[in-house]
């Protein structure tokens, strides 16, 4: 049986990164999106075991300890973390697997799947379009986005470090890129 591909979608909070995940979902049915672990508040609308699985940070410490993660990080203040046995199960089957991951998470993986891991850097065309991006949101509070901004200039940094990038500086010509790349990675 041929084993899956593993897609990783990498970058900064505000990047556009959730809506072009979607986008890839629908376009790439055959894509299935791990589901992460993470401690941190789950927002409105998200559905536990969907977005995320939410766990307290004594559960998602236990985890760790366990060996559970293939990656874990702390990041912005919240752990996040991708359950090993998931990953191999599904890979083994010859599932297609798409992850939303953080620079950290990105290089465990690269570290562990080498080329088996294809990691796409989607970029934010600046620093203030991202700025602004975030505050539009209007899920987080000053303190909050002013930590993911301060995180963003250092994993904008990294954006050539990767397999491919894609600078998401308009929505509709930025997921044609994506697609070509995704196709390109599942085909081959």
């Amino acid at each position: 049986m041929k084993k899956g591909k593993i897609v990783i979608i990498v970058a900064p909070s505000g990047s556009g990164k959730s809506t072009l995940i979607k986008k890839l979902k629908q376009e790439f049915p055959e894509l299935v999106e791990s589901v992460s672990f993470t401690t941190r508040p789950i927002r409105e609308g998200e559905v536990d075991g969907v977005a995320y699985n939410f766990l307290n940070e004594e559960e998602f410490k236990a985890k760790i300890d366990a060996g559970d993660f293939l990656e874990w990080a702390k990041v912005h203040g919240n752990y996040y973390g991708t359950d090993k046995n998931f990953v191999k199960s599904r890979i083994d089957k010859g599932v297609n697997l798409l992850f939303d991951l953080d620079v950290q998470g990105t290089d465990s993986f690269k570290s562990h799947f080498k080329d088996d891991a294809k990691a796409i850097f989607i970029a934010p065309p600046s620093i203030d379009e991202l700025e602004n991006r975030l505050r539009g949101r209007g899920t987080d509070s000053t303190g909050v986005i002013n930590l993911r901004l301060e995180n963003s200039r250092k994993e904008i940094l990294r954006k050539d470090d990767y397999d491919y990038c894609v600078v998401n500086d308009e929505l509709v010509r930025a997921f044609d890129e994506l697609k070509v790349l995704v196709r390109s990675i599942l085909e081959n």
